[in-house]
C-alpha cells in the first residue's frame, strides 16, 4: 500500500484560517483577566445578550489585523498566531498590572506616555525596567521569533512572490492608515461610537478587551468633533473674556497645586503636625475636601479640571490626556481668560517641561511664562529626587514681588516634594514609607507658612488656592485609601484680607468648581455668569 504523507502546510489557506481561529479563542479566554472577577461583575455592561454577540464580532476585525500584521513580515501561520496571541496577552497584562497599581485599566492615550514611562522610571515606580527586562524582552522577541523562521516552512507562493508580499503589507497596513485619512475616519468613529456608547474604561474593557478597547477609544479620538463639543461648552458656560473684570489694585492669584497632599490626621494618624494648614482653615473663605477626577495619580486630570473648570464628562474621550489637544479648549479654560483680560498668566512646575506635554499645552492654555525644572539649580544626588517646597516657595515669591504693581497675575504652582516613591534615603534615617511621607508633608507645611507670611506683605490683594491633586499612592498605609478626597482652602491675603472674619464650616467642593469660587469671593467675576 502507498504511504499517503500528511503536511498541515500543504493546506495553507486551512492551516491559516485555523490558526486565526484559534488565536481569537485563546485572546477571548484570557482577555478577561485584564480585570479582577470582582471588576468585572461591578462593570458589567447593561445591554444585553444581543449586544454581547455584537461585542464579539466587533474584536474579530482588531484580532485579524493583528494577525496580517505578524503574517505579512513571516508567511507563517503558526508564527502568526503566536504573535498575535502574545501581543494581546501583553496587553492583557499591562492593563491588569496598571489595574493593580491604580485601578484603572490600560486607555489609548496612555500609548502616548509610554515614552516617558521609560525616561521617567522613578515617578512612574517603573524602576524595574532595567537591563535585565530587556535583555529578556529582547530574547523573547527575536529569539522565538528565529525559532519560528528557521522551525516553520513559509506559505510564501513561488509564483509573484514580491506581489504577494507587498499585498499582505498592504492589507495589514492600509487599514490603520485609512484611520487617519477624514472620509473614512469620520464614519468609522461615528460607527465605533454607536457600538462603544459610553466612553467607560473598565466596562469596554469588560465588553471588548484590553486592546479591542484601546483600538476603539483612539479612533473615536482621532475623529471627534471638538470645536462641536467645545462650542456646546463654551454656550453653557457663556465664557467670554468680559465675564472677567479688573480691579483697581491689582490682585494677585496664586494657585498651589500641592502634589500627593492629604490631611493624614483625617485617618486617625495624630503623630504629624500641619500648624500651616490648622492655620489656613480658620482664615479661609472657604475650606473643605476636594473631590477627586482620579485617584492616586494622573495629575494632569485634576490640573486640568482646575485650571478649565470643565467636568471631565464635558471633555468626553479627551479626559483620559487632555494635554494631547489643549488648544482645542484655549478659548473656554481660565488662564486663557484671565490673559485676554489683562492678567500676566506664569505656571510654574519644578520638573521637566516635557512631562505631560505641558511644555506645549501651557501655552496653548494661556500662560504667557513657563518656569519649569530647567530654572532651578536641582541635582538629585545633592537635593533628593524632587525640588522641595522650599525652593519652590523661595522662587514664587520672587515672582510675585516682580510682578509690576499695576499688573494683574495668575500664577499656578504645582509642586512635586510629596510625590512618591517614599523610600529610604529621602528623609534622614527613616525607612518607613507612611514616615517618610509625613516629614515630607511636615516639611511642605513647613514651606507653606513661608509662602504665606511672604505673600501677606504684598502691597496688593492676594488670593491663595491651596489643594492636594490626589491623594498619595501609599500602599503600606491604605490601598485605596478609604477616602480619596484631598484638602483644599481659598485664602484671601494682603490687602484681600477682610477687617474681620468668622470660622466657616467645611464645605465639599469640585475640582472644576476652585477657580470659580475663587472668584466670586474675590468679586472679580460678573454676577451674570452662570
Amino acid at each position: 500500500m502507498p504511504q499517503i504523507s500528511f503536511h498541515l502546510h500543504d493546506y495553507p489557506a486551512a492551516l491559516t484560517l485555523f490558526c486565526y481561529l484559534l488565536s481569537c479563542a485563546v485572546i477571548f479566554f484570557t482577555d478577561r483577566f485584564a480585570l479582577p472577577a470582582r471588576e468585572r461583575r461591578r462593570n458589567r455592561p447593561p445591554y444585553g445578550r444581543n449586544q454581547d454577540i455584537a461585542n464579539i464580532l466587533a474584536r474579530l476585525p482588531v484580532i485579524a489585523l493583528v494577525f496580517a500584521g505578524f503574517f505579512a513580515i513571516s508567511w507563517r501561520p503558526l508564527y502568526a498566531a503566536a504573535g498575535v496571541m502574545s501581543f494581546f496577552i501583553i496587553f492583557t497584562g499591562i492593563s491588569r498590572a496598571k489595574f493593580k497599581f491604580i485601578r484603572e485599566p490600560l486607555v489609548f492615550s496612555d500609548i502616548a506616555l509610554v515614552a516617558d514611562v521609560f525616561k521617567y522610571k522613578t515617578i512612574f515606580y517603573a524602576t524595574s525596567l532595567n537591563i535585565l527586562f530587556w535583555i529578556v524582552a529582547f530574547l523573547y522577541v527575536f529569539g522565538v521569533s528565529a525559532l519560528y523562521m528557521y522551525f516553520e516552512p513559509s506559505i510564501l507562493p513561488e509564483q509573484g512572490k514580491l506581489f504577494w508580499i507587498l499585498l499582505m503589507i498592504l492589507v495589514a497596513s492600509a487599514p490603520w492608515g485609512l484611520l487617519f485619512y477624514g472620509p473614512v475616519n469620520r464614519p468609522t468613529a461615528a460607527l465605533v461610537q454607536q457600538l462603544v456608547r459610553a466612553i467607560n474604561v473598565k466596562m469596554n474593557t469588560v465588553r471588548f478587551g484590553t486592546f479591542a478597547s484601546v483600538v476603539f477609544h483612539f479612533i473615536i479620538w482621532l475623529g471627534v468633533k471638538r470645536e462641536k463639543i467645545v462650542a456646546e461648552i463654551s454656550e453653557r458656560l457663556r465664557a467670554a473674556v468680559l465675564d472677567l473684570i479688573g480691579h483697581e489694585e491689582a490682585p494677585l492669584i496664586v494657585v498651589w497645586q500641592s502634589e500627593s497632599f492629604i490631611d493624614m490626621r483625617h485617618f486617625g494618624v495624630d503623630t504629624i503636625k500641619l500648624p500651616t494648614i490648622d492655620r489656613l482653615r480658620k482664615q479661609a473663605v472657604q475650606w473643605g475636601r476636594l473631590g477627586n477626577v482620579f485617584e492616586g495619580g494622573y495629575t494632569l486630570r485634576t490640573e486640568f479640571a482646575v485650571l478649565s473648570g470643565l467636568v471631565p464628562d464635558d471633555l468626553h474621550v479627551d479626559a483620559s490626556y487632555p494635554y494631547l489637544r489643549a488648544s482645542h479648549y484655549a478659548d473656554v479654560v481660565w488662564p486663557g481668560k484671565l490673559k485676554r483680560a489683562g492678567w500676566q498668566t506664569h505656571f510654574i512646575h519644578p520638573y521637566d517641561r516635557t512631562f505631560f506635554l505641558r511644555h506645549k499645552a501651557m501655552p496653548q492654555l494661556g500662560f504667557d511664562k513657563l518656569t519649569m525644572l530647567d530654572a532651578f539649580d536641582h541635582k538629585p544626588e545633592r537635593d533628593g529626587l524632587y525640588v522641595s517646597d522650599a525652593t519652590l516657595t523661595a522662587r514664587v515669591i520672587a515672582e510675585a514681588e516682580k510682578l509690576p504693581e499695576d499688573e494683574s497675575g495668575f500664577f499656578f504652582v504645582a509642586s512635586m516634594a510629596n510625590h512618591g516613591p517614599w523610600e529610604p534615603g529621602r528623609v534622614g534615617t527613616l525607612t518607613n514609607p507612611v514616615d517618610i511621607y509625613m516629614a515630607i508633608l511636615q516639611q511642605s507645611d513647613a514651606a507653606l507658612k513661608q509662602l504665606v507670611n511672604r505673600l501677606n506683605k504684598l502691597e496688593r490683594p492676594v488670593w491663595l488656592v491651596f489643594y492636594g491633586d490626589h491623594a498619595p499612592l501609599l500602599k503600606s498605609f491604605a490601598d485605596p485609601f478609604p477616602d480619596p478626597r484631598t484638602d483644599y482652602f481659598i485664602v484671601p491675603l494682603a490687602k484681600a484680607r477682610p477687617a474681620q472674619s468668622g470660622a466657616k464650616a467645611p464645605q465639599d467642593e469640585d475640582p472644576w468648581n476652585l477657580i470659580r469660587s475663587l472668584l466670586r469671593h474675590a468679586n472679580l467675576q460678573k454676577d451674570t455668569l452662570q
